[in-house]
């Protein structure tokens, strides 16, 4: 077999004892989707790259983690998989390194610096500089501070105006960097020349110009650092792993069920990388690096790239691979070969191995992670479609050759039988990325409101989990109707647990035709989770199962079993998909979702209170208006106790004064109207204003749901349509008030003084020109045409006249 030929999948054989789904997966080692068959029964195990943690998780990260979830319940909840899901944290890589080092140096440059004196802003200058002058090749050499603008617009205004740096091609991550870097340094530009009048406070001055200083202070200070002390690091990727777990819960993503950290494994990566050098797969260089030795590894029937072949000689990705602080050697066999090991550079963090003090690779930390907990051979590996080369191929190429020995058959160990990558999520087709800084993080997005955990989970959802996701308005306005329409149904299933539906009501044919059409969807559903975790139809077909019971319901009445069976299987699978914190998957009575019920402490007083208004519209809409019936139900109804918790007594105050109301209403024998009015208040101002709406429904008790950012927009929308049909109004009365006056202005002067002006010279009895100003006769066509404005406004006078009584 040649070296470079793709070795043959190795499909797991199932264990005779186990049944299994019919469940196939896209997997990325094949390209292919393949039945999905775990190496140990129905135990599946699975290793996850988690985050690189030195900076706040954004959305990409959401589309990652959510996504990862998502599957993993399908696999744990609908399939019944005993999933043991591992996921690693990345704590100590040249990211890290460089983060925590130059966050610690500026820490320390800020504590010695406290005000803004000469030498901070003659280091401030230079980093400004050194940062152009790397960053920014385009602006002058001799830039001038009050001149950036300019001098930027010069250079870079065309990237600005969105097109490419150079040619005609569409704009990418290069013009994204050219942004982000303009947009650095114009910061701290601007604090600069503000320090030169002393219009800037300390503060506001590192905030400016931090992101200048780090890059040069590292410069500068950076290989003093003690390598032995690793707190410098871990302080920095503990904090942010802690944010990072609140995020992805905030996410409702469920807990590893293992976390690993590469700072806890320095040993047992140095004895992985030993043995790898041992099977011959590695070499060590003179400065204490050891390389991966791609030659090598084919040499032996192995095949390196298996993820994405077509990428092995991409530099930059190799580049990137390799990391920021790695020293280019010219002991390499291969500029492809990878580092499992690199000697610790003055001020790196250093951990002790055969080769001297060094640290792990980007790739190894994984292999080694996953393959001390899960062992010699794992059911599935995830994460982010950006890793799958380098970082998955070699681990993948790097992990076998450490199982080597273990070969099954012909081929070479197959270390993972699954690769699962989930798709990049973009905004305006710009991918997300910590390093072009052009990114929102889960907590932003969560905090202002710009995303729900469900809201998001549902757009997840709604596109599939290895395409590429990009945020539009259109797929926004999806996931939200999917939700409102999942929010109505469940309204109204489980109002029937609260009023269930008279006896004898229900209609057989369309109980029978529903229950056929959930039937069809259940099989429908299924088919979409085994065809690779189908997500976008498993979400199609329950808006449509939902679409015909609304369908059935407005034409006949269904029992409520149908209706509330449905709801619970809606239920169960909106619950499945981890649309609803923490509820339980078992749980089958449960109905509905959290959000859909008012709150608990309002419930003794709402339902009563909407009670005794059904009655009072039922009783003023009938025929006959009886007042002293009206009375006997609101005395029925309880009088609220005084002894309410807080949140409890604006409910219990609205019941005790509708109540009274109601009451007096109905000693006073008031006209249905009032009645009426009285219960439109209720539901339109008091009970909208504790966040509870009744929505009213033809023969059936009123619907009582919380408020709604639907229902709230859905009222701003009727009120300005009312304002502007009101201000349209008003305006159109003022133009004809405003005609009328200028109408009567006009009658008021008499037709016989009308034409007496600087215009004309003679007049006749009537006071019709007959000259004008040159005392020329005027034509007979102008006095005909005069005649007729005479005329006109004779008559109006003489109206104008008699209106005012004849004087």
């Amino acid at each position: 077999m040649s070296a470079r030929t793709q070795p043959p999948w190795q499909a797991p054989s199932p264990r005779p004892d186990t049944k299994l789904p019919p469940l196939k997966v896209y997997n990325s080692l094949t390209r292919t989707k393949t039945p999905f068959v775990p190496q140990d029964g129905n135990k599946v195990s699975w290793y996850a790259c988690g985050p690189t943690v030195y900076d706040d998780a954004h959305l990409g990260h959401a589309r990652n983690y959510v996504s990862t979830d998502i599957i993993r319940r399908i696999m744990r909840d609908y399939f019944r998989f005993d999933v043991q899901f591992v996921m690693n944290i990345t704590d100590v890589d040249d990211k890290i390194i460089l983060r925590g080092r130059q966050q610690h140096l500026l820490a320390q440059f800020a504590e010695k610096h406290a005000d803004l004196d000469a030498d901070v802003l003659d280091t401030a200058k230079k980093a400004f500089e050194a940062y152009v002058k790397k960053n920014l090749p385009l602006l002058p050499a001799d830039l001038q501070l009050t001149s950036f603008a300019d001098e930027s617009n010069k250079a870079y205004g065309h990237v600005l105006e969105g097109k490419a740096l150079e040619g005609d091609a569409a704009p990418g991550d290069k013009e994204a960097k050219v942004k982000m870097h303009l947009k650095t340094a114009s910061a701290a530009a601007q604090a600069l020349i503000l320090s030169e009048s002393k219009a800037i406070d300390v503060t506001e001055f590192y905030t400016k110009t931090e992101d200048v200083l780090l890059p040069y202070l590292d410069s500068l200070y950076g290989s003093t650092i003690d390598s032995n002390d690793h707190s410098i690091f871990t302080k920095l990727t503990q904090k942010f792993e802690n944010r990072f777990m609140e995020d992805v819960r905030a996410l409702n993503c469920l807990d590893p069920d293992r976390v690993t950290r590469v700072t806890e494994y320095g040993q047992q990566i140095v004895d992985f990388v030993e043995k790898i050098v041992k099977n011959g797969f590695a070499y060590p260089t003179t400065d204490g690096s050891v390389y991966f030795d791609i030659q090598a590894f084919e040499k032996q029937g192995n095949n390196y790239a298996r993820l994405e072949p077509w990428n092995r000689n991409d530099k930059d990705l190799q580049a990137d691979g390799e990391g920021a602080l790695t020293k280019k050697s010219t002991e390499k066999r291969s500029d492809a070969d990878f580092a499992l090991w690199k000697s610790s550079k003055p001020g790196e963090p250093a951990w002790p191995s055969p080769w001297g003090q060094g640290r792990p690779g980007w790739h190894i930390e994984c292999s080694a992670m996953a393959s001390d907990v899960l062992g010699e051979r794992i059911d599935i590996h995830s994460g982010g479609v950006d890793l799958a080369f380098p970082h998955h191929d070699n681990e993948l190429a790097q992990s076998e050759a450490y199982w080597s020995e273990c070969r099954h058959g012909p081929q070479t160990h197959q270390w993972i039988n699954y690769f699962l990558h989930m798709g990049h999520l973009s905004i305006a087709g710009s991918k997300m990325s910590k390093s072009l800084k052009n990114f929102t993080t889960i907590r932003e997005a969560l905090g202002r409101g710009d995303w729900t955990p469900r809201g998001l989970r549902i757009v997840f959802l709604l596109g599939g989990w290895k395409d590429p996701v990009e945020i539009t308005e259109g797929l926004v306005k999806e996931g939200m109707a999917w939700e409102d329409k999942l929010n109505n149904f469940f309204f109204k299933v489980k109002d029937l647990e609260r009023h269930p539906s008279p006896a004898n009501v229900a209609s057989a044919d369309e109980d029978t035709a529903l229950m056929q059409a959930f039937a069809a969807a259940q099989a429908d559903f299924d088919a979409a989770l085994c065809d690779s975790f189908d997500t976008p139809t498993a979400m199609q077909v329950v808006s449509r199962l939902i679409t015909d019971y609304n369908s059935a319901a407005t034409r006949a009445a269904l029992s409520d079993e149908t209706a509330l069976t449905l709801g619970r299987w809606v239920t169960k699978m909106a619950t499945m998909f981890g649309l609803d914190g923490s509820a339980s998957f078992d749980d089958v009575n449960r109905l509905g979702w959290s959000g859909i019920a008012i709150p608990a402490a309002a419930e003794p007083f709402v339902y009563p209170t909407s009670a005794l208004r059904d009655a009072v519209r039922s009783a003023a809409k009938a025929s006959t208006l009886d007042h002293a019936s009206l009375a006997s139900l609101a005395a029925g109804t309880p009088e609220p106790s005084t002894q309410q918790p807080a949140e409890a007594l604006p409910f219990a105050q609205i019941l005790t004064d509708f109540r009274a109301e109601v009451t007096r209403l109905a000693a006073h024998e008031a006209p249905a109207k009032e009645l009426l009015a009285l219960c439109d208040a209720l539901r339109d101002t008091q009970l909208w204003e504790q966040g509870v709406y009744l929505e009213d429904r033809d023969n059936a008790p009123a619907l009582v749901r919380p408020l709604s950012a639907e229902l709230v927009a859905a009222r701003e929308q009727k009120a300005s349509a009312a304002a502007a049909k009101a201000k349209a109004k008003a305006e159109r009365e003022e133009a004809e008030r405003a005609k009328a006056l200028a109408a009567a202005e006009k009658a008021k002067l008499s037709h016989l003084e009308m034409f007496r002006t600087a215009e004309y010279s003679a007049w006749d009895e009537e006071g019709l020109p007959l000259r004008d100003a040159k005392g020329e006769e005027l034509p007979k066509s102008r006095t005909k045409k005069l005649r007729k404005e005479w005329e006109r406004q004779r008559k109006l006078h003489e109206e104008w006249v008699a209106a005012q009584g004849g004087k």
